[in-house]
């Protein structure tokens, strides 16, 4: 079941103004995309989700660096040299640091449950022992498989 746009509306707005920025159209328009996607997406994606000639690409830049640097938004490098961006909202807290999936052919990337990593033998090297890292996992997706 789909929320109403006027609730996602309300909420982003809420998340925007909660970290002392002011809720600008264009920022508002820019987490509905990533709401709605609820996963990693580039600048390209955003902008290809915004209504036509309305937004600039350097103002979405703005807006995305500006939103990940209020940790309303996880920024991430997967290993590709492309930034992507993810909503962090009540569902998904920042310290919420999980794996993901990223298709070799179709470079979609996907949200992963959560992981436990852990050896086959033997104990855990000491210099991951409280580390913090992520997990990056490549393949092929089921859709280019099938395809």
């Amino acid at each position: 079941m789909s929320i109403p746009i006027e609730q996602v509306r309300d909420e982003v707005r809420a998340l925007i103004r909660g970290r002392g920025l002011r809720a600008t159209a264009a920022r508002i328009g820019v987490l509905e995309v990533l709401h709605e996607e609820a996963g990693p997406m580039t600048h390209e994606q955003v902008m290809k989700r915004l209504p036509s000639g309305v937004y600039d690409k350097a103002s979405v830049w703005r807006i995305l660096s500006d939103l990940a640097d209020a940790e309303l938004l996880r920024r991430m490098d997967l290993g590709d040299r492309v930034w992507r961006y993810e909503l962090l909202d009540a569902c998904r807290p920042v310290t919420d640091a999980h794996s993901h999936f990223m298709c070799n052919d179709c470079g979609t990337v996907s949200c992963l449950p959560p992981l436990e990593v852990r050896v086959a033998a033997g104990e855990l090297p000491e210099v991951l022992r409280g580390a913090d890292f992520q997990v990056r996992i490549s393949g092929t997706c089921a859709s280019c498989i099938s395809a």
